[in-house]
């Protein structure tokens, strides 16, 4: 069993900043990359920012140079600050965990989520 847990998000004023944090844990052998997705009402969940175990970060092409993806290998922690937010950030965001269990079986496992909303 593999637990991924989130917290941190709430409402915002544009511009304002949130860091959000996501803990893994449970039967993990190793993480190959944590990330964060979001989804909006009535749009199709998609990927935020992405960090693999040697710390290499991927971003979207709408966040990049506003927020910024840090992991803690040690903790199999992740988070997410989120700088100069707009309202079209709004949304629920996820946290996602590209992992190999006890059993040498690799595996992704989601958090239940996080709302996130920018408004004045």
């Amino acid at each position: 069993q593999v637990q991924v847990v989130e917290s941190g998000g709430g409402l915002v004023q544009p511009g304002g900043s949130l860091r959000l944090s996501c803990a893994a844990s449970g039967s993990i052998s190793s993480i190959n990359a944590m990330g964060w997705y979001r989804q909006a009402p009535g749009k199709q969940r998609e990927l935020v920012a992405v960090i693999t175990s040697g710390g290499s970060r991927n971003y979207a092409d709408s966040v990049k140079g506003r927020f910024t993806i840090s992991r803690d290998n040690a903790k199999n922690t992740v988070s997410l600050q989120m700088d100069s937010l707009k309202p079209e950030d709004t949304a629920v965001y996820y946290c996602n965990v590209d992992a190999v269990n006890t059993a040498r079986a690799r595996f992704t496992s989601w958090g239940r989520g996080t709302q996130v909303t920018v408004s004045s």
